[in-house]
């Protein structure tokens, strides 16, 4: 794609466009192909380290647990995550390749916005795990069977899909009669709002709306989990005791902190942060999606010794 068709592109007076032009990090265009060093190397490590988790958990009987069943569901959802947006933005870098059809714009869309909305499920679900195994020890397999752990990946998919649908279907409606271009990597909801020539009100409002509900409902329950933990903990007998409860949970403390606190960051820079240079806005939104992926499966492969060991002999046995 040549930068006379990208021009050519923009200038499009369409209002229902075949086609958008992502711009990939504006400001920036000169140091792509520097910048494709780290998105590359990030995309790499969290595809080995999320595949070497489901390995690991399939292989291992010892971690057929619900503790382990709800990791496996994040490293699954982080593989898709960085499938859906790391391709497209390595070959903007690489080959300058920045068209994407308005229809696979939109998909993209989707799978964004529905994969971000399941894992704040699943990193819910996992606070519940923990919340059953400490303060209600005797009752964890009663609780915790595998038949509810399916209904929990129904109702965490089911909540995406329901929240998110509206969001690629209302943008299909409106007209873009001007730029075509999304000063974006991928086709983040707000970046494509923008460059429609109508009343995207309705985006705007629902995009924080269903931002709230998601995130700020699952926090809520994650925090009132933890409080409730913390409650158990402290009322042990001994310290040794205390810190091996607590212990049990510090890779998911880790991945809500991985998790929540750059999508919180982002999405605050996004709205307020006007002053803030394009490129910055984009750098965050890209480092919310690939951060999470690439350390999840670090924090629990170091953390948690079952699967720690594993690991190690996996490779060790590959080393001969």
């Amino acid at each position: 794609m040549t930068g006379q068709d990208n021009q050519s592109g923009s200038n499009s007076t369409d209002s229902d466009p075949s086609a958008f032009f992502l711009s990939g990090i504006p400001g920036l265009e000169a140091m792509h192909l520097w910048i494709s060093i780290p998105f590359c190397s990030v995309f790499a490590v969290a595809l080995l380290g999320n595949c070497t988790i489901l390995y690991v958990i399939k292989t291992e009987p010892s971690l057929h647990k619900p503790m382990y069943y709800f990791l496996a569901m994040l490293a699954i959802i982080d593989l898709f995550l960085s499938a859906t947006t790391m391709p497209k933005s390595l070959s903007i870098f690489w080959f300058n390749s920045r068209e994407i059809s308005f229809t696979a714009c939109l998909v993209q869309m989707f799978f964004l916005h529905s994969l971000l909305s399941i894992e704040s499920a699943v990193l819910l679900a996992m606070a519940f795990d923990r919340y059953v195994a400490i303060c209600n020890p005797l009752r964890y397999a009663t609780i915790l069977t595998n038949s509810l752990i399916v209904k929990i990946g129904l109702v965490a998919l089911s909540r995406a899909v329901l929240f998110v649908v509206p969001l690629p279907f209302h943008l299909r409606r409106l007209p873009f009669c001007q730029s075509h271009v999304i000063s974006h990597c991928f086709c983040e909801h707000m970046a494509v709002v923008k460059l429609a020539c109508a009343n995207t009100r309705f985006s705007n409002i629902y995009g924080i709306i269903v931002s709230l509900l998601i995130v700020g409902v699952d926090l809520m329950f994650i925090t009132l989990s933890y409080v409730k933990i913390l409650k158990t903990v402290l009322s042990l007998a001994s310290k040794e005791e205390q810190l091996k409860a607590f212990g049990t949970c510090v890779s998911h403390l880790c991945a809500i902190l991985i998790f929540y606190t750059p999508v919180v960051l982002s999405s605050i820079v996004h709205r307020f942060g006007h002053q803030v240079a394009p490129h910055i806005h984009i750098l965050l939104a890209n480092f919310y999606l690939l951060f999470p992926p690439m350390m999840n499966p670090i924090v629990y492969g170091v953390k948690t010794k079952q699967i720690r060991i594993r690991v190690h002999l996996l490779f060790q046995g590959k080393s001969f």
